[in-house]
């Protein structure tokens, strides 16, 4: 528990950051909902005709997962950040406001209704000096349950480059730290409940308050109550405004600032950070870090847009997965392919190699390969089907990964259940799975005592990783390529298996395992 008080402490203006982000997106989405889902039901109430229809569009949205609907914005908005993650907690916030506009509306005795309009109100008059008010505690409570299924939602936001608490869980699933998800989910719950009571106070504030209690305190603070929510969104806006101003970013003389990105696992967030302090410290730009950001396409894609400027990709997965084109196992010429067909097609530049091969490795628990006599990948083939296999969701969809695999190998696994990279180690040493899809300079792979199964076949490609940059930003900027050249080659097999496993199992931050390699041996 010491830990993670540290790390609160030690984090505290990040937390502050992300908090503010959370903030934002919350109650942005939330405002928006307020404004598109009162007149969607004033529109439903009215118009029966409209009725089933509107609200079978807003149910419709809630049926969809919530990462499915980021990646279908993100696809649809083409970009990453807080755009697709907006639109997505709008349409997931309009369900409750939408249905309690309606039933609000529909609680009100027909003959109020008939009295407004016995005395000449107009339609619009009615609506809006009888009926909405009386309806509006109705419609706050649906306000406060969209506002706080929205902070839940809205952690999910940092899987696309949004920002918030969730960047905070994400990076302590990438990395298996538990003290890292809680510095994310503990405020994260903590808005919950605050926004909840903001709002529920709000709510009782609106409701008629019987003539006889009308001497009591609790009438007296009703105006305090009713703004309560205004005041909570204007506050978190500010904290977010404010923090953003000491976010990720760094200070730069030129002003000008580069985003660098990363994917969703530990030796993406080591490299993104070796390559982010390289260039805050031999050149004069800033740097942006934007990452965490999902898997491969989200990453490509963000670079070919110009969304993010620099990530690290390996030269296998370059190959077959973005590129499309058959493997092969000369490292050499992987990376000639792939860096002549990216700035051909797509204007990036592949700058010189880290120096060492994450190839995948079929990895097994080391007592297991010794009882069943498993040294190749092929040795599998008997045992398959009695075996449980951990694959994350990248692997088994990739054609240098499980469907390839079984093709080659002819491997037929009884069972195979999707993980994530953090945790299929975990799963492996602790007998829930058989095997896994490891990474060879995974330092977990050691401390579990596993032993990678040799790829007598040569199926996997070799997987390289080199910084790939946009070649606007290059000739615009060419001291980054300089900056960079000096971890060219420097990282082999061993060394970046040592970072992996000070971040993994040491639990380190992987600015301070990227900074403490930097400045070399004290």
């Amino acid at each position: 528990m010491n830990q993670f008080w540290n790390m609160v402490i030690e984090r505290f203006p990040e937390v502050v950051t992300r908090t503010g982000e959370h903030f934002i997106l919350t109650g942005l989405s939330t405002l928006i909902a307020t404004l598109v889902g009162i007149p969607l039901g004033i529109i439903a109430y009215r118009t029966q005709r409209l009725r089933h229809f509107l609200v079978a569009i807003v149910n419709l949205f809630q049926t969809i997962p919530s990462l499915a609907m980021l990646v279908i914005l993100l696809v649809l908005l083409g970009k990453i950040g807080i755009a697709p993650a907006l639109v997505a907690l709008v349409l997931y916030a309009l369900l409750p406001i939408v249905r309690n506009t309606i039933t609000g509306l529909n609680e009100i005795s027909a003959d109020i209704n008939e009295a407004g309009r016995g005395i000449g109100m107009t339609d619009g008059q009615l609506l809006w000096r009888v009926q909405l008010p009386l309806a509006f505690p109705v419609i706050m409570a649906g306000i406060r349950t969209a506002a706080v299924v929205g902070v839940g939602i809205a952690t999910l936001s940092a899987f696309i480059g949004a920002g918030g608490l969730g960047q905070f869980i994400n990076r302590g699933l990438a990395t298996y730290n538990i003290n890292l998800i809680l510095l994310g989910a503990i405020p994260a719950a903590m808005l919950a409940l605050l926004v909840d009571g903001c709002l529920s106070l709000a709510e009782q504030a609106v409701k008629p308050t019987p003539f006889t209690e009308r001497h009591k305190l609790r009438y007296r603070l009703k105006p305090a109550f009713a703004i309560l929510p205004v005041v909570l969104f204007v506050c978190g806006m500010l904290l977010g405004l404010v923090g953003g101003l000491r976010d990720d970013a760094s200070s730069s003389s030129s002003g000008e600032v580069v985003t660098v990105g990363s994917k969703n696992f530990t030796e993406q967030l080591i490299l993104g950070e070796l390559m982010a302090q390289l260039i805050e410290g031999h050149t004069e730009l800033g740097v942006d870090r934007r990452f965490n950001l999902g898997g491969t396409m989200i990453c490509h894609n963000a670079l070919v847009r110009g969304e993010i400027d620099i990530y690290s990709e390996y030269t296998g997965t370059a190959l077959t997965a973005i590129l499309t084109e058959s493997a092969t196992d000369d490292p050499k010429a992987a990376y000639d392919r792939v860096a002549h067909v990216y700035e051909r097609q797509y204007d990036l530049v592949w700058l010189k190699p880290f120096g060492f091969n994450n190839t995948y490795t079929i990895t097994a628990r080391r007592a297991d390969a010794r009882k069943h006599n498993w040294n190749t990948i092929s040795d599998l083939a008997p045992d398959a089907r009695k075996l449980h296999a951990g694959f994350t969701s990248e692997f088994m969809e990739r054609e240098d990964g499980y469907p390839g695999l079984k093709q080659v190998y002819g491997l037929d696994f009884g069972k195979i259940s999707d993980l994530e990279s953090s945790l299929m180690y975990e799963a492996l040493a602790q007998g829930q799975v058989d095997v896994i899809c490891g990474f060879a300079t995974d330092g977990r792979i050691a401390a579990y005592n596993l032993l990678p199964l040799e790829d007598d076949k040569a199926f996997f490609p070799p997987y390289y990783a080199a910084p790939v940059v946009r070649k606007e930003v290059l000739e615009r900027h060419p001291e980054i390529g300089s900056a960079l050249a000096r971890i060219a080659g420097r990282l082999n097999d061993a060394t970046m298996q040592q970072l992996n496993y000070r971040v993994d199992q040491g639990h380190m931050d992987p600015r301070s395992v990227a900074r403490d390699f930097l400045r070399g041996p004290k």
